[in-house]
C-alpha cells in the first residue's frame, strides 16, 4: 500500500513513518511549509508556527533520507494565513478563545496537505500522521477513537475530521504509549528520539498575530463594580486566575469577556461553573448522515464531554440536538471554564469513540 506520511520533524511522525515502512508499505514523507520569513517575528521556543520550522523541515528531510523514503515539502503559507491566522485573529477580537490547532488539523494537516500532494501528482492510498488516536469502521461509518495512551490522546484536536478524511487515515501510534514510541526511535538510532514535543501554537507573542493596539478597559465584578484597569480584553481567557492582581476574600477568575464594552468580568469559582451550555458549528462524527444534515436521534443522548484538550472526558452528561443544528449539553455536576470559542467534544458514555463536537457558544 502507498502511504503518505505527514512529517513534522519530531519523534512521533518519524516513528509513524518508520513503522509503516517496516510493515512493507511504500512510504513518502510530506510536510507543510507555513512560516513566512519577515512577516512575523516569532520566538525562540518550539511551536507549530514559528521560525523554527526551517530546522524542523531539515530534520524531516534528514530522517527521510536516513530511512530511504522520498520527501516533499508543499508551500501552504498563504492558505494558513487566510484560514487559520485570520480565524485566530477574528475569534480573539470577538471576545472568544480560538482553537487554532483543531481547525488547522481539519483544514490544513488532514485537508490541504494531502489534497495538494495528490493534486501535484503524488499517488497514495492512505494518509498517516503521528497523532495519538485511532480509527475504526462501524456500520459504514468511520469512528474516531481515543488513543491507548490516555495521557497523550489527541482525539480532542481531531474531532473535526470528516468521514472522507477518516476513511483515508492511518494512526500508527494509536495503540502505543509515548514511552514506547521514544524507545522505538532510540533503538532505531533516530536523531529525534529525545526531541521535546511542540506544545504551543505560536512561538512568539500572540499579540503580534492579533495586530490590535492596547486599549484600556475595566476589569469588573459580576455585579458591575470596577476593580482594575486592563489593556485589552483579548489578553484574558475564561477561567484565568493568575495575573489578575486583584485582592479579594476568595480567589477570582475570569468568568466572561465583553468585546463590545472591552470589559473583563471576574467572579468566584461558583460563578464560573456551568451545568448547561450551548454548542454550534457541529461536526457530527459517527452520527454523520450521508445527506449531510444533522441526524435525527432519540434525545437526550448520554455522553461524556471534554471542553479542554487535557484531562479525561467528564460525565455523566447528555446532549440534545435542536432544530437549528445546535446542541445543548447538560451536566449532572458543573464544569468550570466553559469558554466561548473553544471546542466541546462529546464521547461515548461507556467507550472511547467521539460522537460529535462543536464550538461553544
Amino acid at each position: 500500500m502507498k502511504v503518505a506520511v505527514g512529517l513534522s520533524g519530531g519523534v512521533d511522525s518519524s516513528v509513524a513513518a518508520l513503522l509503516l515502512k517496516r510493515a512493507g508499505h511504500e512510504v513518502v514523507g510530506i510536510t507543510m511549509r507555513l512560516w513566512q520569513e519577515g512577516r512575523y517575528a516569532g520566538g525562540a521556543h518550539d511551536a507549530c508556527f514559528g521560525p523554527g520550522e526551517v530546522e524542523d523541515i531539515a530534520a524531516a528531510a534528514a530522517f527521510a533520507e536516513r530511512i530511504g523514503i522520498p520527501y516533499r515539502v508543499f508551500d501552504c503559507a498563504s492558505a494558513y494565513e487566510k484560514e487559520i491566522l485570520a480565524y485566530f485573529r477574528s475569534t480573539y477580537l470577538d471576545g472568544k478563545t480560538p482553537n487554532p490547532c483543531v481547525f488547522c488539523n481539519a483544514k490544513m494537516k488532514f485537508g490541504l496537505l494531502p489534497d495538494l500532494a495528490a493534486a501535484q501528482g503524488l499517488a497514495f492510498d492512505k494518509f498517516a500522521t503521528g497523532h495519538y488516536a485511532r480509527v475504526e469502521e462501524r456500520d459504514g461509518r468511520f469512528a474516531l477513537l481515543r488513543a491507548k495512551d490516555a495521557r497523550k490522546d489527541q482525539s480532542y484536536f481531531l474531532y473535526r475530521l470528516s468521514q472522507s478524511q477518516l476513511a483515508r487515515q492511518l494512526f500508527p501510534l494509536g495503540e502505543l504509549t509515548k514511552e514506547e514510541v521514544r524507545q522505538i526511535a532510540a533503538e532505531a538510532g533516530l536523531a529525534v528520539a529525545d526531541k521535546p514535543d511542540s506544545q504551543d501554537f505560536y512561538s512568539g507573542d500572540r499579540n503580534e498575530l492579533l495586530g490590535a493596539p492596547p486599549r484600556e478597559g475595566n476589569i469588573v465584578s459580576t455585579d458591575g463594580r470596577v476593580l482594575k484597569r486592563h489593556n485589552g480584553f483579548w489578553n484574558y481567557t475564561i477561567g484565568q486566575r493568575k495575573g489578575l492582581g486583584i485582592a479579594a476574600r476568595e480567589p477570582l477568575y475570569v468568568v466572561r469577556l465583553d468585546a463590545c464594552r472591552n470589559e473583563v468580568v471576574v467572579g468566584t469559582k461558583d460563578e464560573l461553573t456551568r451545568t448547561e451550555f450551548r454548542v454550534t458549528d457541529m461536526q457530527w462524527g459517527i452520527f454523520a448522515p450521508r445527506e449531510g444534515r444533522a441526524p435525527a436521534r432519540p434525545q437526550p443522548i448520554p455522553c461524556r464531554v471534554k471542553i479542554r484538550s487535557t484531562g479525561e472526558p467528564r460525565g455523566p452528561a447528555t446532549f440534545e440536538m435542536e432544530p437549528s443544528g445546535e446542541v445543548i449539553c447538560r451536566m449532572l455536576s458543573g464544569l468550570t471554564g466553559v469558554t466561548p470559542g473553544q471546542s466541546a467534544v462529546f464521547y461515548e458514555s461507556d467507550g472511547d469513540a467521539v460522537l460529535c463536537g462543536g464550538v461553544i457558544v
